[in-house]
């Protein structure tokens, strides 16, 4: 049983390196969903003890609001991997982001850690999806423990390991994606699509998010805060689908109470799946607003 992740808008998530403590205040007024505060690529290695102090601090000082907040470790095979995780556990986040995950041992491993240390129940383990090895074990990783709340795909660094090119269409990623989304959606968990590098590309970036959002992932990671008004659009349901929603819904309640199962609505046959489809948008619809408001 995984933890209850589902529910929330993860449209835009932005990373900010911890070594910045500016950029960490900024956060608190950013509209993006969720920050990955970084303890990793982000920060140099003379810097990562100050990074994680400086984290710890901004979140203790609070005011990030509604926003999801995920902390982003070094591996826990690096000098600096065991003390991230364990530091952690004590912070005020909502997860701990482990990089180059590659089997189910390695997320046991971090929760012992988190464990050992009295973490929350409900403190999420988010897998970072950015090796071959790992994009292989996929499933093996999203079902290794009701903690794995999200894979969040590392494409940066999974492409170094291919040897493969950042094309527009992104062909040579797509057998990964769509094995990381299965992965995560026959474990009930969330999955974030990654970062796109070129910040002068506003088109490709778009066009990235809609791919993105075809496919099935929940939203997109970022890596500069002009990012985030785009991804926040894109991933949004738009108000022809909450319209639709809507309708579907109210339809199929007459039909109900009428004595019938089936109802079609504008030429289309609508069976309680797609109701359940239309709830959940419009939950994340209101949500959003909610959010925004």
């Amino acid at each position: 049983m995984t933890l209850d992740i589902a529910a929330r808008p993860r449209r835009s998530v932005l990373y900010m390196p911890g070594s910045n403590a500016r950029a960490l205040q900024k956060g608190k007024e950013l509209p993006a969903d969720g920050l990955i505060l970084d303890m990793e690529d982000s920060v140099a290695p003379e810097a990562k003890a100050e990074a994680r102090s400086q984290i710890k601090a901004a979140l203790d000082e609070g005011g990030y609001g509604s926003r999801e907040i995920a902390v982003r470790t070094n591996a826990l095979d690096s000098e600096w991997g065991e003390d991230d995780v364990r530091a952690v556990a004590h912070m005020k986040c909502h997860a701990v982001v482990l990089p180059k995950v590659e089997s189910a041992a390695m997320v046991l491993q971090a929760v012992a850690l988190l464990e050992a240390e009295g973490a929350p129940d409900d403190m999420a383990i988010w897998c970072m999806m950015e090796t071959p090895l790992g994009i292989l074990k996929a499933e093996e990783i999203a079902f290794a423990h009701r903690r794995v709340g999200c894979l969040v795909m590392g494409t940066s660094d999974l492409a170094k390991d291919l040897k493969c090119r950042h094309t527009a269409d992104r062909l040579p990623f797509l057998y990964s994606l769509e094995y990381c989304l299965l992965a995560a959606r026959a474990a009930g968990i969330a999955i974030l699509d990654g970062v796109h590098l070129d910040l002068s590309d506003d088109d490709g970036f778009r066009a990235s998010c809609e791919q993105g959002r075809d496919l099935g992932m929940d939203g997109k990671t970022l890596i500069h805060p002009k990012t985030i008004a785009a991804a926040n659009e894109v991933f949004a349901p738009g108000a022809d689908e909450v319209a639709w929603a809507e309708k579907i819904i109210a339809a199929h309640a007459e039909a109900a109470a009428a004595g019938k199962g089936l109802v079609v609505v504008d030429g289309k046959l609508i069976e309680n799946l797609h109701v359940s489809e239309a709830k959940s948008l419009l939950a994340l619809a209101h949500d959003i607003a909610a959010r925004e408001a």
